[in-house]
């Protein structure tokens, strides 16, 4: 089946009619903004008057079952929200049918309600990886983490909640775009015995996704519960960085088995660690482990390993929240060209000493959370 085109997809979304907006279509009223449409991926918002952004559910529902029904629509993403009028957003101004939310948007729908305890249905634990600041390997290591977690024979998936700058496609060097053969649930990619969900497979990588924080938190939860994980042992969900909005919704919208805190070994990086820490804590989330990155440079020429970023400070930052250090990683040459190369270092050299340390740290991981032999055999090397 061809991938829908953005025409086929306005025609179909110009049927739907808000009955308290004069009778006119959604599309000739303007309310249609933001319509991307990308190898059947369909994502939209409904820009609508703030006094009635709460009765609009059932108009942008019928929006949705609409674009839905196109032939070649895979995916559909789309919300509700309201435009407060600014200087650069005058009124009469034609609607804005880019990528970008304009200032004052004031997204409005909620994100789907999660079920009973958020819990994921047929996921036995979600684990979180997180660090205070960007930059330091936290998508790297959450990508091994979990294919080394598969060899070891656990059925792992892999959630990039890191929506406006997703990494784990380039990865797991998986390509292509999820598909819904329900039309309701999305099928997750697969690569190396993970499944993975991420934004980066809905978007181009050039391709920016500027959302204000309520249409951020409803796509990370439809991440969560609207794609068929089951049957999963761990879900490995990389965070973005800092302590935001993505981090709240996970925490009262999921029932997370505990975090993972990345650092780096310097003063900067740490300062920021503890502040992912002291949120972890404050939301009721047990830390389950710090991991050192880039704790030495190893020289590819004669192997000798340099300490450019100082030494033990997540080791030590460990022991005085009184969790787990799971361990260092150095940064090595290969692992930066096999990350970028798509194959996560762990697959790509099995025997070498960077995949022993992260088997050996998923292996930590599981046994502290009374995982200890796994139930199915996953993916092996």
């Amino acid at each position: 089946m061809a991938d829908a085109r953005r025409e086929d997809v306005l025609k179909a979304l110009s049927a739907v009619t808000d009955s308290g907006g004069h009778g006119r279509d959604i599309v000739t009223s303007g309310m249609v903004v933001g319509l991307t449409v990308e190898a059947g991926a369909v994502r939209f918002a409904l820009e609508v008057d703030p006094a009635r952004g709460a009765a609009l559910e059932p108009l942008r529902q019928a929006a949705e079952a609409a674009a839905k029904a196109v032939p070649g629509v895979t995916s559909v993403i789309a919300a509700l929200t309201a435009h407060s009028d600014t200087p650069s957003a005058p009124k009469g101004a034609p609607p804005d049918l880019g990528t970008r939310a304009k200032p004052g948007d004031k997204p409005l729908r909620p994100p789907p309600a999660p079920p009973q305890g958020g819990v994921v249905p047929g996921v036995a634990r979600i684990v979180a990886v997180g660090s205070g600041k960007g930059g330091v390997g936290k998508s790297t290591i959450s990508a091994n983490l979990a294919v080394a977690l598969a060899m070891e024979g656990w059925r792992v998936g892999l959630l990039d909640a890191d929506v406006y700058g997703p990494s784990q496609p380039r990865l797991l060097g998986i390509a292509g775009r999820p598909s819904s053969p329900d039309g309701q649930n999305i099928e997750p990619m697969r690569g190396f015995g993970v499944k993975c969900m991420s934004m980066g497979f809905l978007t181009g990588e050039r391709e920016s996704v500027i959302w204000r924080g309520p249409m951020l938190m409803s796509a990370v939860t439809q991440m969560l519960y609207q794609v068929n994980w089951a049957p999963l042992d761990f879900l490995i969900v990389d965070l973005p960085p800092g302590t935001g909005d993505v981090q709240l919704t996970l925490s009262q919208k999921t029932k997370l088995s505990g975090a993972v805190v990345v650092s780096t070994p310097q003063d900067v990086a740490l300062i920021d660690a503890r502040k992912a820490i002291d949120m972890f804590e404050k939301i009721k989330i047990p830390i389950l482990g710090v991991i050192e990155n880039m704790a030495t440079f190893c020289c590819p020429n004669c192997g000798h390993e340099t300490q450019i970023f100082g030494h033990g400070g997540a080791e030590a930052e460990a022991e005085r929240i009184g969790a787990p250090f799971l361990g260092r990683v150095p940064l090595t040459l290969d692992l930066r060209v096999t990350s970028d190369g798509g194959t996560p270092i762990v697959a790509s050299k099995p025997e070498g000493p960077e995949a022993a340390r992260f088997r050996e740290m998923a292996r930590a991981l599981a046994e502290g959370l009374g995982a200890h032999e796994p139930e199915a055999v996953g993916w092996r090397v």
